[in-house]
């Protein structure tokens, strides 16, 4: 691998080593981890409308909707409708919930992994983490 002085790239390779570690631990479960994450989120938001799921997980709305369609046609979350009709909710099917109640204790495992590797410097990255993304 060539070494790069580009932080974008060498932002871009980091999380894809990361990534890889979780989508390792959750793979058997045939999820991976922005899978996992997103099915969190909705999880935490309680029956979110696509909007405020997009809006808290940082994604656009055809992104976003690419990626329900999957945790749909997987029979881990529900469309449905809200207040009106420009507004769906996305909710946990009772598979999604089991799935979810699966995948936590590998998360965990994978997140402590991480962070035993990082040592000390891994509150120092979750700071730096937190400026980078307030970047606007």
């Amino acid at each position: 691998m060539l070494t790069s002085h580009c932080l974008c790239t060498r932002l871009r390779r980091a999380s894809r080593a990361v990534s890889h570690r979780y989508d390792e631990a959750l793979a058997d479960l045939g999820l991976n981890v922005a899978q996992y994450s997103l099915l969190r989120h909705i999880e935490r938001l309680d029956r979110p409308s696509i909007t405020g799921l997009a809006e808290a997980t940082g994604l656009d709305r055809s992104t976003l909707g690419r990626n329900l369609k999957v945790l749909e046609g997987a029979d881990l979350v529900t469309l449905g409708e809200g207040a009106d009709l420009r507004h769906r909710l996305v909710a946990l099917s009772e598979t999604g919930r089991q799935r979810l109640a699966q995948a936590l204790p590998r998360w965990r495992t994978a997140q402590a992994r991480v962070a035993e590797r990082l040592g000390e410097d891994h509150d120092t990255l979750m700071r730096l983490l937190a400026t980078l993304e307030r970047l606007d």
